[in-house]
């Protein structure tokens, strides 16, 4: 019984890797490759955007339309423009109107607004003049259009500004950290950062501590946000509490129990206790992926394990992909197994051992989607 779970587990996975797409560039048309380095869909479009939720925009006959991952045309090219699908539905410009579809192409209802944003799981907002809301999929308000600003939701919670001032919703619209702050960061387990005044510090349960001599924190991760006193950075957990006094110029966020820092212009990495795990000796550093790999600079980006070994040699370039921009995703390391470089002029994708995936070398590559 547990070799038939594990059996479906694996099947499981591969269907999962097999319906993931990656937009590259070659000989000046755009197609699709798959996880294999081959190509699933060939290079023939002079415009094309990377998969979201099965659909991915392609131009055709001067207009935009959407392909499924078989590269089947099923929705007719009819567009000026087209973004990506999010709980299954699409913005597109129709002459000089903005407006929603679903994936059948059919027109989707919703309250009147002065621009048309991307939904992102399951809202979006809307606009009347200076004011933002939020709708849901039925078209139904869910916020009303009275904050100056919202951002996009983080685990249930989005930062919002009002009277240019700063707070906390959930996607009821409740407010869960009153709209009285000069700043603030994102919600963390009934923790956020925030600006008072010139003082900075945690709000919890709705009372805000400030933290003497901070001028600066950045979000939590891994119960630990990185926070600059003096002009030196150090880590406070969520009571506000130094748990690594400030000495570093610079540090990025804890991923899988270690995090860079800076000393003067050289990067290294420490673990929650503060101990060094890698010595600063690098140009440039950043966080771990879910692979255990992070990338180091030396004259060009390599990649160390959480050991601190160069496991990939610094010889490539790296950068955020140049399409869909997914926020939750670090898109500068691995993904799944794979991670995006730039070598000798060409984009393409490494695996953990740094062999090229398909040996196989782009104009340019966009990140793996569904």
């Amino acid at each position: 019984m547990k070799l038939i779970n594990l059996f479906i587990l694996l099947l499981a996975a591969q269907l999962t890797f097999a319906q993931e797409l990656a937009l590259v560039k070659k000989d000046g048309k755009f197609g699709y490759i798959n996880r294999s380095g081959e190509f699933a869909i060939s290079p023939k479009y002079s415009k094309a955007k990377s998969f979201s939720e099965g659909y991915a925009a392609v131009y055709e006959n001067n207009k935009w339309g959407f392909i499924n991952t078989k590269g089947e045309l099923v929705i007719q090219p009819a567009y000026d423009d087209a973004k990506y699908f999010n709980s299954g539905i699409c913005v597109v410009l129709k002459g000089k109107e903005w407006m929603y579809i679903d994936t059948k192409g059919a027109p989707v209802n919703a309250p009147a607004s002065d621009k048309r944003y991307d939904f992102e799981d399951g809202y979006a907002f809307i606009k009347t003049g200076d004011n933002v809301g939020i709708i849901n999929t039925k078209g139904e308000v869910v916020v009303k259009p009275e904050y100056q600003g919202i951002k996009p939701f983080v685990n249930g919670y989005a930062r919002v500004k009002k009277n240019n001032k700063y707070g906390i919703i959930d996607t009821k619209g409740k407010v869960v950290v009153e709209v009285i702050y000069d700043e603030i960061g994102e919600y963390y387990k009934t923790t956020v950062w925030a600006k008072q005044g010139t003082e900075f510090g945690l709000v919890t349960g709705g009372k805000f501590t400030a933290i003497p001599g901070v001028d600066k924190i950045w979000d939590f991760s891994e119960g630990l946000a990185y926070a600059r006193k003096a002009e030196k950075v150090g880590f406070i957990d969520v009571t506000g509490k130094w748990v690594i006094e400030p000495k570093y110029d610079k540090a990025r966020a804890f991923v899988k129990g270690l995090a860079p820092v800076a000393v003067g212009d050289k990067w290294g990495y420490i673990n929650t206790t503060g101990k060094v795990v890698v010595e600063p000796k690098y140009n440039d550093a950043e966080i771990f992926s879910a692979d255990g790999l992070a990338p180091v600079k030396e004259s060009d980006w390599g990649f160390i394990n959480t050991s601190g070994q160069l496991v990939i040699p610094t010889k490539y370039d790296i950068s955020s992909a140049f399409g869909f921009f997914n926020p939750n995703r670090n898109t500068k390391g691995f993904i799944n197994g794979l991670a995006r470089v730039k070598y000798d002029g060409k984009w393409g994708f490494i695996d953990t051992k740094g062999n090229p995936l398909g040996n196989q070398w782009f104009e340019n590559a966009d990140l793996f989607e569904k």
